[in-house]
């Protein structure tokens, strides 16, 4: 699968919300993901598809589009990360049965089944965030919480909406200023920035010591929409 016999690439990138697809958030930092990657394969990136979609649903005129594309190019599907082709481990099956070669920019390396692996991973996680939520949800309910009260459960999702953007807020505060080092050094692209916060071993704020593309852009968006407001 990872014999790029074509130096041409289509790419693939999708947001789950209209809302993400207007802004761009998320878009800029996997198409950045997928020119580096296509630039260090000396490739040709033919064209771009983009889909706002839930990794839930298998249904992505889109990424049919991209296929066939990739089919009329006899080009290679290039995706930014290998959750946003999907989260369900048949529909990542069908793909690597098909006739169309695919690689993930987040794992380059990766053979048919490492990458069968990594899509019963994420469905794993999808199952689990679920499960979280209908526990929370039963935890309320015990409380007292009338959850056929929708403006009780709005609130409740509300209060919790606003209490993780403030610890994101305050995280990306903390971080900007080390980006702001990193930058000012002469490395102004989000993958060199991720690159040069890694060698660091500064934390993101999930913990890890790897930085990707993506995790440095919503730094920065988050930190400009905070110093914007002042």
């Amino acid at each position: 699968m990872q014999d790029m016999h074509s130096a041409q690439f289509i790419s693939y990138v999708r947001v789950s919300t209209e809302r993400q697809g207007k802004s761009g958030l998320g878009l800029e930092a996997q198409r950045a993901a997928v020119t580096a990657y296509v630039i260090g394969q000396r490739g040709l990136l033919v064209e771009e598809f983009r889909e706002i979609e839930s990794g839930k649903k298998d249904d992505r005129p889109q990424l049919a589009a991209a296929l066939a594309a990739c089919r009329r190019h006899k080009a290679v599907l290039v995706i930014a990360k290998l959750d946003r082709l999907a989260r369900r481990v048949s529909f990542i099956s069908a793909l690597m049965d098909g006739d169309v070669d695919f690689v993930a920019c987040d794992f380059p390396q990766a053979n048919r089944l490492t990458l069968h692996i990594l899509a019963a991973v994420a469905e794993h996680e999808r199952e689990m965030i679920s499960q979280r939520t209908k526990a929370a949800l039963q935890a309320a309910q015990s409380r007292g919480m009338k959850l056929g009260n929708r403006t009780n459960a709005h609130e409740c999702l509300a209060r919790a909406r606003a209490a993780r953007s403030a610890q994101a807020r305050r995280q990306a505060e903390n971080l900007r200023p080390i980006i702001d080092q990193i930058m000012r050094s002469g490395v102004t692209s989000l993958r060199l920035i991720a690159a040069a916060l890694t060698a660091r071993g500064i934390r993101t704020p999930r913990g890890s010591t790897r930085w990707h593309a993506e995790q440095v852009a919503t730094v920065l968006r988050l930190t400009d929409l905070q110093m914007s407001a002042l």
